[in-house]
Parts: C-alpha cells; sequence; structure tokens
C-alpha cells in the first residue's frame, strides 16, 4: 500500500458531454495491491493508513495513465519516413520492415523496442496492430506480459496486394489465430484482436474468416483500417462490388461491433457513421499520421454528432512517434484548420482524448481512464526538468486549464519521469 500525494488532472466526465477538467492541487490516493481505494486529503489519507508508504509526487503533475488506440508494433523502425501518400509509403517504407519481422530474434528485439517506446510516453493501455507472423506475437505477447501493460493485439493477416511472405492463407490464419488465442487471450493483462490489415489486401473469405474466429471465441477483439485514403477507398470499392461501402466489407464479414476499433476513418460516408454508432464501433484518430500521409482531415465533429466514440491513436510508424500528448495537440492543430468545420478543442477535450476516451473504446472504463476511487492505479507523472520551457509554463499557468494546454503544447516522452501500470513501476 503507498499513498499518492501530488497534483492531479483528470476528466472522469466527458468534456464531449459537458464535464469540466478534475484538478486538485494536493490531493492523496490511497493505491492497495495496484487499486485505488480513496482519494482525499493527505491528512485523512495518513489518518487511515499511518503504515503507508508516501510518495510525494507535488512537483510535477499526475495524469491517468495514456490510452494508444492505434499502434503498429512491426513499425517502430519505420517513424520519420515523410513525404509518400498511404499506398506508397506502405510499399516503400512500412512493408520491407514488416517482413523482417519473420526473422523470431529480429522481431523480439523490435518487440522490446515498440514496448520501451510505449512505457517512455506515458502509454498504460494500447490497442496494438501486430505482425504478419505467429512468432513475432508470440515473442511480443510474452515481453508484454512481462512488463504488465494492457495490451489488445492479434495475427495481421492478408491474402493479396502485399509482398508474398506477409500473405497467408485461410486455413494457415484461422489455425495461428486460434493458437494464439488459446496461449494469451485473457492472460493477465492481455486480449486477442482479430486483425485483417485492411479490406484493400484481405479478401471476402479470409475477413469471413476472422468473423468466425470472433463468433467462436466470446470476448476478442477487431481492429483495421477504416477510409484513411481516397485511392485506398477506390481499390476496396472495385474489390468488393457488391458491398454498401467500406465499412460494410468489415460487417458482412461478422467483424463490426462493439468491441471493434477502426483505425483513421478519414472519409466516412454518413451511412457508415450511424451504422458505427448502431453497433458500437469506436474510430482511433490518428492525427500525425494523417498530417504525414496527406490523408486529410478526421472529421470529429461528425463523428461526435453521430454518436461515434472516438479516441487518439499514435499510428506508429506513419504517425511521428509514440507520445499522445503530440497527438492531441496535433488533434488541436488539424480541428482549428479543418475547412469543412473543425470542433474547437480545449486541454480538457486532450486529455479525455487520451484518456478515459480510451479507455472507452477499449471497453476499460471500469478499470482505467481516470484516477477515481475504485480504479486500478494507471498513472504517468509529468515532472520536466527544472528551467525547461514546461517547467517554466507550469509554474507561471494562469489556470489548470491553461497548465494542461502547455503539458500538451510542449511535453514530450523526456517529461514523463515515472509510469505506473497496476501501481506497479514501469517507467522511473
Amino acid at each position: 500500500m503507498f499513498i499518492c500525494r501530488a497534483r492531479v488532472f483528470d476528466t472522469p466526465t466527458s468534456p464531449f458531454a459537458g464535464g469540466t477538467l478534475r484538478s486538485d492541487s494536493d490531493v492523496a490516493l490511497v493505491v492497495d495491491d495496484g487499486l485505488i481505494i480513496a482519494r482525499t486529503d493527505f491528512a485523512s489519507a495518513v489518518s487511515g493508513h499511518p503504515d503507508a508508504e508516501v510518495v510525494d509526487l507535488r512537483a510535477g503533475v499526475l495524469i491517468p495513465g495514456l490510452i494508444d488506440t492505434h499502434v503498429h508494433y512491426p513499425q517502430v523502425r519505420a517513424i520519420g519516413y515523410l513525404g509518400k501518400p498511404l499506398l506508397e509509403w506502405l510499399d516503400h517504407c512500412a512493408l520491407p520492415e514488416e517482413a523482417k519481422l519473420g526473422d523470431e530474434a529480429y522481431a523480439a528485439v523490435v518487440a522490446g523496442e515498440f514496448l520501451t517506446g510505449l512505457t517512455s510516453a506515458g502509454t498504460t493501455s494500447a490497442m496494438v496492430f501486430g505482425s504478419h507472423f505467429a512468432t513475432a506475437m508470440d515473442s511480443f505477447f510474452t515481453q508484454a506480459a512481462e512488463i504488465g501493460l494492457r495490451i489488445t493485439s492479434g495475427l495481421v493477416t492478408s491474402d493479396k496486394m502485399l509482398p508474398e511472405t506477409l500473405l497467408t492463407s485461410v486455413e494457415r490464419s484461422v489455425s495461428e489465430s486460434q493458437d494464439l488465442i488459446d496461449r494469451w487471450h485473457g492472460k493477465g493483462h492481455l486480449r486477442y484482436a482479430v486483425t485483417p490489415r485492411f479490406s484493400f489486401s484481405a479478401g471476402q473469405e479470409l475477413l469471413a474468416a476472422g468473423g468466425q474466429l470472433v463468433a467462436d471465441n466470446p470476448g476478442i477483439w477487431v481492429t483495421s483500417h477504416l477510409n484513411e485514403n481516397r485511392d485506398e477507398i477506390a481499390g476496396v470499392a472495385e474489390m468488393f462490388p457488391e458491398a454498401l461501402d467500406y465499412l460494410d466489407t468489415y460487417d458482412r464479414a461478422g467483424l463490426l461491433g462493439r468491441q471493434t476499433v477502426l483505425a483513421h476513418n478519414v472519409h466516412p460516408s454518413d451511412r457508415e457513421l450511424a451504422r458505427m454508432a448502431e453497433v458500437g464501433a469506436a474510430s482511433a484518430h490518428c492525427p500525425t499520421s494523417n498530417s504525414n500521409l496527406a490523408s486529410g482531415f478526421f472529421p470529429l465533429r461528425r463523428h461526435i454528432e453521430a454518436g461515434v466514440r472516438v479516441a487518439l491513436g499514435s499510428d506508429v510508424g506513419a504517425g511521428t512517434g509514440f507520445s499522445l500528448l503530440k497527438e492531441g495537440v496535433q488533434a488541436y492543430f488539424m480541428q482549428q484548420l479543418d475547412p469543412s468545420g473543425g470542433l474547437p478543442l480545449g486541454s480538457a477535450h486532450l486529455l479525455h482524448l487520451a484518456t478515459a476516451a480510451g479507455a472507452e473504446a477499449l471497453e476499460l472504463s471500469d478499470q482505467v481512464g481516470d484516477l477515481s476511487v475504485g480504479k486500478r492505479f494507471d498513472a504517468a507523472y509529468i515532472q520536466p526538468s527544472a528551467g525547461e520551457p514546461l517547467a517554466v509554463g507550469l509554474e507561471h499557468a494562469s489556470s489548470d486549464d491553461d497548465a494542461l494546454a502547455k503539458i500538451f503544447a510542449m511535453g514530450t516522452p523526456a517529461d514523463i519521469a515515472r509510469v505506473w501500470v497496476d501501481g506497479q513501476l514501469v517507467k522511473d
């Protein structure tokens, strides 16, 4: 047991639904076996738990652990290729790197680099787009389990349009996926996600086989890409002439439901948004990736007005790093500039998108997303070095909302001093 005395920012009520930033300049969180059992003043906490260790974090700001709803494990070494649209970027930057994960030793090293990227950025939960190789997924799940992160991930499947080494058959995809489900789903904080790369590279039978896995394994998840790039959308329309739209290619296969997270969705139709809202599927908004690949402006207002859940994703490696602070401020920029009418965002919106909204999208709201009593202690402690611009900004901020805005505007992984999952330090 320990008492965490800190300046705490979180958003237990969505700012998109009228909520505001909850901020306490000096609050005590009593943590017992990873569970927050009290949120009170320091004197009361010490009086009630006199033997508890005290962790004094008042020199910085404590926020909930960040939650990334779309990030590619095999692409950590592909970050930083600029100036290409999606399909060209895949061919020349991402896919050659992804093919290297067929080497088990190489995949193990990349898995370690990737997981370090998450923890260094303050990310404690993530929907991770996996590898095309089952051996690479075993290595990834093994290391993720050792660290204790809350990870949802799975074998990526494609049977066309990609390099031969990344293709599979329906039979092999089912066999390898089921083996991974049996070994890893529900182990510790791990969950499995059926992961067709996208309908552009997955035929009807392969998609349907994924849908059957979902039917046969209640509780597993689904993730893929949707409406990221106009050339991709046109290609999918040619490949699936019977489908109503891109979303319908997943829906017909039994892959659409409340435990489905679809990345990007930059160019959705009204019908697609209505259907996503109807079944409860969520969108992972990846702002730096959308900018880097010139995919377009994410229609956040249309998603919110349609009732579609939205959270942030870093996308790595089309995104420009693991930091959801960067993704938050880029979301702010893009909404400001959207010529079709973006949704104005304040700092509380950004924190919500990076924490509680991610928890909701991943059905983890009963456990994490804010720092309330009854939640697990997943948290990130922001403490910039003395004299650094962010430290100066926090010292002279005119309000807590202003201080939070400065964290998103200037914060980097270097400013995240400690990270906990379930009360256990994963970065110190």
